[in-house]
């Protein structure tokens, strides 16, 4: 049975090539993916899980163990083979759209959506989660706006972008359905 927010939503444009979320941890990626492969009648993936099965260990542990170069090489290499892969919607984690390899490949092979959330939701969003290595500091707000301010010009290289504010997932899933819609109805640049 849908989701009360997914009854009112117009009917989607048929999506013809995977979605993918970017945008900074505790965005929404995951929660709004989710609902989004619903709505698309498409499998939801997770990059960071798909990450985790590869390397055996949850994010943090993958970080101290190898390092954030070698992370992020896995990343690169993980997102090519989703890409390549089954229709979905994919999360993708939080760094790996600074990946010049994983933009240029999201451009040629998927629709990118930049989840365009303040500061004050990512930090309430990551606040006291273990499992966000970068944000495991003592001043983790700081550690947010820089991170924010490196990222967002990378971010904002995706087809779309729809800030997520304060307002209902309801509200906030029809925005994005009507990007989507708007977007598929002109056809790719």
């Amino acid at each position: 049975m849908p989701e009360k927010h997914e009854t009112v939503l117009h009917f989607p444009y048929p999506l013809d090539r995977t979605l993918v979320l970017v945008g900074m941890p505790g965005c929404g990626k995951s929660s709004i993916g989710r609902r989004l492969a619903r709505i698309y009648s498409l499998p939801f993936v997770d990059a960071d899980v798909e990450i985790e099965k590869a390397g055996g260990g949850d994010i943090c542990y993958l970080f101290e163990r190898y390092g954030e170069a070698a992370f992020r090489q896995a990343e690169q290499r993980i997102m090519a083979r989703l890409l390549d892969g089954e229709k979905c919607v994919l999360a993708a984690g939080g760094g790996a759209f600074l990946s010049e390899t994983t933009r240029a490949n999201v451009k040629a092979k998927a629709v990118g959506l930049f989840l365009d959330a303040s500061v004050e939701a990512v930090a309430r969003n990551t606040m006291g989660r273990a499992h966000r290595p970068l944000l495991n500091v003592e001043n983790p707000r700081a550690v947010i706006e820089h991170m924010m301010a490196v990222r967002r010009p990378f971010y904002e290289q995706a087809d779309l972008r729809v800030a997520c504010g304060d307002e209902t997932m309801g509200r906030l899933l029809r925005r994005i359905v009507s990007k989507i819609n708007d977007f598929a109805a002109k056809g790719r640049k």
